[in-house]
């Protein structure tokens, strides 16, 4: 049998299926709306029960009680009566590879890794695919932003933060090389994979690691102070480190981790740091909260990492923190990543069920993550200024028995939920004759 021929022929068969793009990007706002009667859910914590939100040219103009306000005939182009749904600002979903990579088993749809350990000057903004299909399946559960995050190596390389609704990344930037993401050293390596788990021994380089990075970092800032040099892009790129225009987003889970990464990044001149992954941070939210750095937890949907953890530690994780006055966001890295990435709210929601209020719950997806970006003077809430990216459910956005968007707009357009799925669900129901 010629493999190769067949090989050759699945993947020219599948060339079509590829080059499907997701939906048309939705054309610039040129009608004032206004909703009315919703259920806002503002994510900073406020609720307003029957509320009037109008936007126009892609910001937001009015958030109101519709119940104490009067507004002029003919104030708006187009009203939408929401009464008995929700409304909410656009879901955030950092450290992200949406866009990076199309199918896994096909090398030349992966972008998000490259080769070496220390790349602070690979931006991942570049190889961002707009029209990717995942992107269509994450905006029905109200995921309109995105932290697209490069992976592999020490130093990964640098993020930029995306709305996901473009032609193209240029299109799509809402914040460009927001930060530089550095993969701190474990104190401890493990064996064997999830389903077999094998033996935790202790990272005898551990100390090594840390040094070749500190000396890495301390190289970089010995050159940007340099008045005369030849030019290195690569130490070039770490500049926004050290002037405080770029955050170091520094991935560790471990106590010790998290303690050794923050006396690092202090030692180290960094202006911003942000931990991501933070399993361990309750032991160290003092630390983290005395030093105003913020976490994005990792996925809560997991078992505990130790035999000595509560169960449900992940669950409660956000809890822990919040209570301790850490800014706490919420991220969905890991195993089917990309797929996954559509349960972002309801891990919101599994938040919620394990102690958080569920407004709070609400700010770990929207204004929690947009403070933590640097976003949140243009987006996370619903406020007057910010841009109308934003959404309506039937029922709780956090529930995945009742989040069903009707209704969902990015800088005020009024984008298309409709998805691969969807297609095929109503021409299935076509076939059996269901409504």
């Amino acid at each position: 049998m010629n493999y190769k021929k067949i090989y050759l022929l699945v993947l020219a068969l599948g060339l079509p299926i590829l080059a499907q793009a997701q939906q048309t990007p939705a054309n610039k706002q040129t009608k004032s709306v206004l909703i009315m009667n919703a259920t806002a859910h503002l994510g900073n914590g406020k609720v307003i029960e029957n509320s009037a939100l109008g936007f126009e040219n892609g910001k937001i103009t009015l958030i109101a009680d519709a119940t104490v306000i009067r507004l002029a005939a003919g104030a708006y182009d187009v009203t939408i009566n929401a009464a008995g749904k929700h409304v909410y600002p656009g879901f955030i979903a950092p450290n992200s590879t949406l866009g990076l990579v199309e199918i896994d088993a096909v090398k030349s749809s992966d972008d998000e890794d490259e080769i070496g350990a220390m790349k602070p000057h690979v931006r991942s903004i570049i190889a961002y695919t707009a029209d990717s299909k995942v992107i269509e399946t994450v905006r029905p559960n109200g995921i309109l932003m995105a932290q697209i995050t490069p992976r592999g190596g020490v130093i990964s390389g640098t993020s930029s933060i995306v709305q996901l609704d473009a032609w193209h990344w240029k299109d799509a930037l809402v914040k460009e090389n927001d930060g530089i993401h550095v993969n701190f050293p474990s104190t401890f390596r493990r064996s064997g994979w999830w389903a077999e788990p094998g033996n935790i021994e202790a990272n005898k380089e551990y100390a090594k690691e840390v040094q070749e990075l500190r000396s890495y970092l301390a190289n970089a800032k010995a050159y940007l102070g340099e008045s005369s040099k030849e030019r290195n892009i690569v130490l070039e790129s770490t500049k926004g480190l050290f002037d405080g225009t770029q955050t170091l987003y520094i991935h560790a889970n471990e106590e010790k981790q998290i303690i050794d990464a923050v006396q690092f990044a202090k030692r180290s001149g960094i202006k911003k740091m942000v931990i991501v992954g933070g399993y361990e941070a309750y032991k160290t939210a003092d630390l983290l909260r005395e030093n105003n750095i913020g976490v994005l937890l990792k996925r809560v949907h997991e078992m505990p990492e130790n035999d000595d953890h509560d169960i449900d530690l992940p669950y409660k994780n956000a809890k822990l923190l919040t209570d301790k006055g850490v800014l706490v966001g919420l991220e969905n890295s890991g195993s089917h990543e990309r797929m996954n990435t559509r349960n972002l709210p309801f891990l919101a929601g599994t938040c919620a069920a394990y102690g958080l209020d569920k407004e709070q719950a609400l700010q770990l997806i929207t204004s929690n993550t947009a403070k933590i970006l640097g976003i949140d003077a243009q987006c996370g809430t619903l406020e007057e200024g910010k841009d109308a990216t934003l959404f309506l459910s039937d029922g709780d956005a956090l529930d995945m028995r009742t989040n069903k968007l009707t209704n969902a707009f990015i800088q005020g357009r009024m984008i298309s939920l409709e998805t691969h799925q969807t297609k095929l669900n109503d021409r299935y129901k076509t076939k059996y004759n269901q409504k």
